[in-house]
């Protein structure tokens, strides 16, 4: 496998060639429309794994380009199973035999798994893995209830393994299947929408306030333009992390976006003020799920509570779609502002899977990797007190 090892230090030059023969294919190489179809029959879904945003990704995206694909397929080669992955080496410089879950910018790295052959797929990932000469896999941002992750642990009891969480948190979800009103109101309460709606109502000294969802491609191009501005007018856009301020990211959305929402897979929901946007969110959506990746807002109407104004409104706009059935907000945990108006919660984690049994080589991979979680939290806390 390419660099599986940092070029092989584990191995032998034997063995890497025999690796190397059945390395995984770059990204780029899928067929898409065997991609595609996959992804409708998946028993999970996965906004970030469609193969026009991850494509995308794996094209310019800061850090993230040149993916490689785990692919299955049955015995007719029809695609049951996809798992994009990266080497530990590449993912966190540590020379191990492992791959990592290649990371789509948005946090959900669930496998799609073929809904008609859920096991059979995973089994073949993992295969396939192992035949790369892959010791372990570290599935990163998975859903630890969904339907895929139960597969894969299926499979792993089969074989007599057992899957080790590295790391969870719990993040905001709601079910879309309930009256939006009704939600809101059990989720803030009376006394708190009251208070949302006097804002709104000073709010609309500045002009009308309208809700506006982008879908058709006259629409989506403008609207996304409108994002990225306003994203990078705040607090993104200090640190230096909004899309629009690195080429390969700003390519990446713009090319993602447009090809979802062609295929009605994505939407921007915007929220004006007269002529003035004041917030403006991305929504992917797949299968029955609809995934809120980003918010930007016009911090001159903070007073105004502008993100949270908009995420009453998606919310509403969600329960009334018959199409939608839950939604992720693919945030962090805790955060100030979702939590408090999403009251339903994921499980989202990280998860070591061993290939082969009493494997010295993971435990050695589960050591590096603590030893990689304590640097990087000691690293950011250096950078907030830098910061402050």
């Amino acid at each position: 496998m390419v660099d599986i090892a940092h070029q092989a230090a584990i191995n032998p030059a034997s063995a890497r060639d025999a690796a190397m023969a059945h390395a995984p294919v770059p990204l780029a190489a899928l067929d898409t429309g065997h991609w595609r179809a996959l992804a409708q029959r998946a028993i999970e879904p996965n906004g970030y794994y469609l193969p026009a945003w991850e494509l995308a990704v794996s094209a310019t995206a800061r850090g993230r380009t040149d993916a490689l694909a785990l692919a299955a397929h049955d015995s007719s080669a029809r695609l049951i199973g996809l798992m994009p992955v990266i080497s530990l080496w590449r993912a966190w410089k540590i020379p191990l035999p492992a791959l990592v879950s290649a990371h789509p910018y948005g946090t959900l790295c669930s496998p799609l798994l073929d809904r008609d052959a859920p096991l059979e797929a995973a089994a073949r990932l993992l295969q396939q893995a192992r035949e790369a000469g892959a010791h372990a896999l570290v599935l990163t941002d998975v859903a630890l209830d969904g339907a895929a992750m139960a597969s894969v642990k299926q499979v792993l009891e089969r074989d007599g393994l057992k899957p080790r969480i590295l790391s969870s948190y719990i993040r905001a979800s709601f079910d879309a299947t309930k009256d939006g009103d009704m939600l809101l109101r059990d989720a803030l309460g009376a006394k708190k929408l009251k208070e949302l709606r006097r804002q709104r109502h000073r709010l609309e000294e500045h002009g009308p306030v309208v809700f506006e969802i982008a879908r058709s491609s006259d629409e989506i191009g403008p609207a996304l333009e409108s994002f990225l501005q306003l994203e990078a007018s705040g607090w993104k856009g200090k640190r230096g992390t909004a899309l629009i301020q690195h080429a390969g990211d700003a390519t990446f959305i713009r090319r993602a976006v447009p090809a979802l929402a062609e295929a009605a897979q994505c939407e921007i929901v915007t929220l004006r003020a007269g002529a003035t946007p004041i917030a403006a969110g991305i929504v992917l959506r797949h299968q029955n799920r609809a995934f809120f990746f980003k918010l930007g807002i016009d911090e001159r109407f903070a007073r105004y509570s502008p993100g949270v104004q908009l995420t009453l409104d998606l919310t509403r706009h969600l329960c009334a779609d018959p199409t939608i059935a839950s939604a992720d907000s693919t945030a962090s945990a805790d955060h100030p502002m979702i939590n408090p108006i999403w009251r339903g919660r994921l499980a989202i984690g990280d998860v070591l899977i061993p290939l082969r049994r009493s494997d010295p080589v993971v435990t050695l991979v589960h050591g590096a990797l603590a030893t990689h979680k304590i640097a990087y939290a000691a690293a950011r806390y250096a950078a907030h007190l830098i910061r402050k």
